[in-house]
């Protein structure tokens, strides 16, 4: 298989990466490649222009924030794997990029480029939900911050214009100690999940949940955050038998399905990959440097 004929672009700076989306009819930003390529080779998508971003170092960075991770658009998720600010500061992060296809993709993929490819069974878009990341675009008309909650637009659609690119994602913190888990349940390791779940919980000295977020992948056309759930938790006493009764309200999901699983059996799987994040999450309570993600491999 080979791509359709195009002109490559190699920009240095962000803003003169803005000005070549700007300027181009058909063009197509470049980040690690990893779905761009093969969408490329099987005729999928067929642009005129290749912006290619893999040298506009500013891109790739991670910061630290007052409330907040910030993390370049760029950013490499082998980077991700191995920071010890991304296990300290944004635990789930560092659980959730372990299921993040396989090695070698992890060290050419990005950030960015997951969330703009915005698969719904892909883990960093439901990480970023699970969080209320923001993300931040810019164009040659300006810059503007987008709530995740507002990105995506449809199917792997996310709401930037055909002139923007992401240029870095903020996670916002979580009280220190907080619990986080991220499981998922997929046909082969290195698969998108069928249904994956990312939680996290903040508990008072009592043990009573204080805030939650349960979010689910794969489920539907983009990831979803299960509000009857966090509802269901928050003020209660975290416990397995509190986890399978809150639970239960994932059934009533409205699920896609497709070859791999109608949406009963993606419906059953919310229920049960949703309780077993929160029971990861409550186990992790105390202990920033848990890995669940790892284990559940």
């Amino acid at each position: 298989m080979k791509p359709p004929a195009f002109a490559y672009h190699d920009p240095q700076t962000v803003e003169e990466a803005c000005q070549l989306m700007s300027t181009l009819d058909n063009a197509r930003l470049l980040a690690g490649g990893q779905s761009m390529m093969p969408m490329l080779n099987m005729r999928f998508v067929m642009p005129d222009h290749l912006v290619d971003l893999g040298r506009v170092s500013a891109l790739s960075a991670i910061e630290e924030r007052p409330g907040a991770l910030r993390i370049g658009a760029m950013t490499r998720q082998r980077d991700l794997e191995y920071s010890p600010l991304v296990r300290a500061r944004c635990p789930l992060l560092a659980d959730a990029i372990q299921w993040v296809g396989h090695r070698q993709t992890r060290n050419r993929g990005t950030i960015g480029g997951s969330l703009c490819q915005l698969d719904p069974s892909a883990e960093l878009p439901s990480v970023c939900a699970a969080l209320d990341a923001t993300l931040t675009v810019q164009s040659a008309r300006g810059t503007r911050t987008l709530a995740f909650a507002d990105f995506p637009a449809g199917y792997m659609t996310p709401s930037i214009e055909p002139d923007e690119l992401l240029t870095h994602v903020e996670l916002p913190d979580w009280p220190a100690g907080h619990g986080h888990g991220f499981v998922e349940f997929a046909r082969r390791h290195g698969d998108y999940a069928v249904v994956l779940a990312a939680a996290l919980l903040a508990v008072d000295a009592a043990g009573r949940i204080t805030r939650a977020s349960v979010t689910l992948g794969g489920i539907g056309p983009a990831p979803v955050r299960v509000g009857a759930v966090e509802q269901a938790l928050v003020g209660q006493v975290a416990s397995a038998t509190l986890f399978r009764g809150a639970t239960e309200a994932c059934r009533s999901i409205e699920a896609m399905e497709d070859v791999h699983a109608p949406a009963s059996y993606r419906q059953q799987l919310a229920v049960v990959m949703s309780r077993r994040a929160l029971e990861a999450a409550l186990a992790s309570i105390g202990s920033p440097a848990s890995s669940t993600g790892a284990a559940a491999h």
